[in-house]
């Protein structure tokens, strides 16, 4: 059952492309459930971990994805945490994995984790999104929406 859903914008503004999920959640309308929760946090994998300590039955993570594809293609996946990776939490840095094996440190499991993902152009160093990029923006707050969407409406299954 599905309660609490937090949705997680990551990714460093300064690095172009890499700004795309703090991107897409300062656009995100106000949440349309008291149980969801949005928030950017840019490269702060260490905040990210604890706040999963707060018993989220889902995560949504918006993020860039690498540059193996076409650029601003959305991609939506569900994450397999690695159960075996070492916990390597930065408190300066983002990597999903490194956030994962940091909650499993620290005696928690992280949530069904469902990842907007958008493919990049650059992550050079620079501020703004390239123009496929931010042209996958708005699809990408609607994308955002019906995860979440689906995400409640198991709340009422079962």
């Amino acid at each position: 059952m599905i309660g609490r859903v937090l949705v997680a914008g990551i990714g460093n503004i300064f690095l172009g492309d890499d700004g795309f999920g703090p991107e897409v959640v300062r656009r995100m309308p106000p949440p349309p459930d008291p149980g969801v929760r949005v928030v950017d946090y840019g490269i702060r994998g260490m905040h990210l971990a604890y706040d999963l300590l707060d018993g989220w039955d889902a995560l949504v993570l918006v993020d860039a994805l690498p540059d193996h594809g076409v650029p601003g293609r959305l991609e939506i996946m569900r994450a397999e945490p690695d159960p075996d990776r070492p916990a390597e939490l930065d408190a300066h840095g983002m990597d999903p994995a490194a956030v994962f094996a940091g909650v499993r440190a620290l005696g928690a499991a992280p949530p069904p984790t469902v990842v907007v993902g958008c493919r990049v152009a650059s992550i050079a160093e620079g501020i703004g999104l390239s123009e496929p990029v931010a042209a996958a923006v708005a699809p990408a707050v609607d994308a955002v929406g019906r995860v979440v969407t689906e995400l409640l409406a198991q709340r009422t299954e079962v």
